[in-house]
Parts: structure tokens; C-alpha cells; sequence
């Protein structure tokens, strides 16, 4: 081979490269919130550690079994999701966190998913940490206000869904309650899962 068609194949396979880099889609303005560890108690009385979401594509919300708003429009909307992501075949996980942990039992929550449609084989509902715990988690993690006054029995939270990363970070964040924007979310994790 003579340097010019060698210089020529670089060229070629350099160009072939650059082109097939472009056929992976980015997300586009991802968030790359790092978000930490909190650990707690699934539904079926297993133990559940976000670390161990590690490697998995994973949508995220907050909610509480007594909610007398969003909690279960959120959660329907929510099982709409995860049935347009097995209908599309994208692999990920669901989890919602209780923000009332000191009522939400395993039992109640198990009860609440069931009625609302969740699949529990790839989604967990979360309890077994304090008050505290998931407030501060809420906040420094997903950014989102979590909040129980004293004596009350509704908690103050966010609506949204998150798309976290298989790296373990917030990428997205999108509506829950109303106006759901499910192909925009299934789009999104779909890059998210091919990566």
C-alpha cells in the first residue's frame, strides 16, 4: 500500500467514525444532577439501596399511600410509563419514595401500587428511612421540596418524574401530575439505555 491510499484509508475510516458517532443520540441539555445513596425497605419487605440501581436506567418519583392530590393521578400516570417503555422494550426501572415513611408501611404501599397499576416486577415503592432522611434526600438529590409540618398527616412535595442515568444521575426532569409529556420521557430514556 502506498502512502497516498494509505493516508486515504485514514481519512475514509475517520469519517466513518465521526458518522457513526453521530448516529448515537444525545440528550439534549441533560441536568447531570449527582444524586447520593439512601437506603429503605421495598413493598415486598426487601431491602432497597439506590447504589444498588447503579448499571440501570431508572425513573424516580415521591409520593405517600394517605395523599389526597397528586400522589395517585402521579402514580397511574407513572404505570401508563412503564407500560409504553415494555411496549417500545426499553429496559429500566421504576422507584417511588415514600414521603410519609413513618405511615408508610411496606403492606400500605404494596396495597397503594396494586390499585394505582404497578408492575412490581421492575418497580419498588421505598419506606423505612426517617422523616428526616428522605426530606434532606429530596432536596440535595432530586432538588425537589419535601416537607411534613408537625402534626399534619399530608406532606408537601414535588409532582415530577426523574429519568436518572445508569451512572446514577438525574438527567431529566418532567411533569407528573398533568400533561405527562410520555414520548418525550420514552425518547429520552431510550438514549439513556442505549448508551
Amino acid at each position: 500500500m502506498n502512502i497516498h491510499s494509505g493516508v486515504k484509508l485514514i481519512f475514509v475510516m475517520a469519517a466513518f467514525l465521526f458518522l457513526a458517532a453521530c448516529g448515537q443520540k444525545e440528550l439534549e441539555d441533560p441536568l447531570e444532577w449527582e444524586i447520593s445513596n439512601i437506603e429503605g425497605t421495598s413493598q415486598s419487605g426487601e431491602d432497597f439501596s439506590v447504589e444498588e440501581m447503579e448499571g440501570k436506567v431508572w425513573m424516580a418519583n415521591f409520593i405517600f399511600t394517605s395523599c389526597e392530590t397528586v400522589c395517585p393521578p402521579m402514580t397511574r400516570n407513572m404505570a401508563q410509563l412503564q407500560e409504553k417503555f415494555k411496549e417500545k422494550g426499553i429496559e429500566a426501572e421504576f422507584v417511588s419514595f415514600s414521603v410519609d415513611p413513618e405511615v408508610d408501611t411496606p403492606e400500605k404501599l404494596e396495597e397503594f401500587a396494586t390499585a394505582h397499576g404497578a408492575d412490581l416486577e421492575t418497580w419498588s415503592f421505598v419506606t423505612g428511612y426517617s422523616q428526616d432522611e428522605i426530606e434532606a434526600y429530596g432536596q440535595e438529590s432530586f432538588r425537589t421540596i419535601v416537607s411534613k409540618p408537625e402534626g399534619a398527616d399530608q406532606v408537601t412535595h414535588g409532582s415530577s418524574f426523574f429519568l436518572v442515568s445508569k451512572d446514577s444521575k438525574v438527567m431529566k426532569h418532567y411533569k407528573g401530575d398533568t400533561n405527562v409529556p410520555y414520548e418525550k420521557i420514552v425518547e429520552d430514556a431510550k438514549i439513556l439505555a442505549e448508551q
